[in-house]
C-alpha cells in the first residue's frame, strides 16, 4: 500500500463515515471530532449518497458500514478503491461474519471491526489504516482463517445426500 501523507493537527486525518444508523454516525463523528489529529470531512447514510461524496472530498480514510439498506459498504470500498487506491477504507459492523470480513478483505479494505469496539481502539484503527497499515477483527480472523486452513466450505454438504453413491453425488 502506498505511503501516506505525513498528518498532525495542522494536516489532520481527513475520515469520511457512512452509516445508515443517524445515532451511530454522530456517535462515530464526535468521538473522531475530538481527537486533535482527526477530522471528519464528510458522512453519508446511503450507497449513492457516499459514491457521490467521497471522490470529491477525497479523505484518507473511510468508515463503512458493512449491511445499508440500498446495498453494501464492501461494494462501496470496491467502488471507491478502484478510483481512489490511496483510500484506505476500514470497515465498522454489527455482524461477527466471516463472509464479510473475506468479502471486504477481497474488496481492498484495510481494516475490519466490529461495532462493539471501544471508543479509544476505534480511533487507533483510523490512525492505524490512514498510515498503511491493516487492522482485521481478531475472532472473525481466527475463525475465517481456521476455516480456510481446514479447506471446509460447508460441513453439511457431504451429508445432505447419504443414499447416493460418490459417482451419483459428482452427477448432480
Amino acid at each position: 500500500m502506498a505511503e501516506r501523507a505525513q498528518t498532525g493537527p495542522g494536516n489532520p486525518i481527513r475520515v469520511f463515515l457512512l452509516d445508515d444508523h443517524e445515532v451511530v454516525r454522530r456517535g462515530v463523528r464526535d468521538l473522531l471530532d475530538d481527537e486533535p489529529d482527526i477530522t471528519v470531512a464528510g458522512e453519508a447514510s446511503t450507497v449513492a449518497q457516499a459514491l457521490a461524496r467521497v471522490p470529491a472530498l477525497r479523505p484518507d480514510v473511510a468508515v463503512l458500514d458493512v449491511r445499508l439498506p440500498d446495498g453494501d459498504g464492501v461494494t462501496v470500498c470496491r467502488e471507491l478503491r478502484s478510483h481512489l487506491p490511496e483510500l484506505a477504507c476500514l470497515m465498522l459492523t454489527s455482524f461477527d461474519d466471516e463472509e464479510a470480513l473475506l468479502d471486504s478483505i477481497m474488496a481492498g479494505a484495510s481494516g475490519y471491526v466490529l461495532k462493539q469496539i471501544r471508543g479509544s481502539e476505534l480511533v487507533s484503527a483510523v490512525r492505524t489504516v490512514a498510515g498503511g497499515q491493516s487492522l482485521l477483527d481478531p475472532s472473525a480472523t481466527t475463525r475465517l482463517l481456521s476455516r480456510l486452513r481446514d479447506g471446509r466450505e460447508d460441513d453439511a454438504e457431504p451429508d445432505a445426500l447419504p443414499g447416493l453413491t460418490e459417482r451419483e453425488r459428482e452427477i448432480l
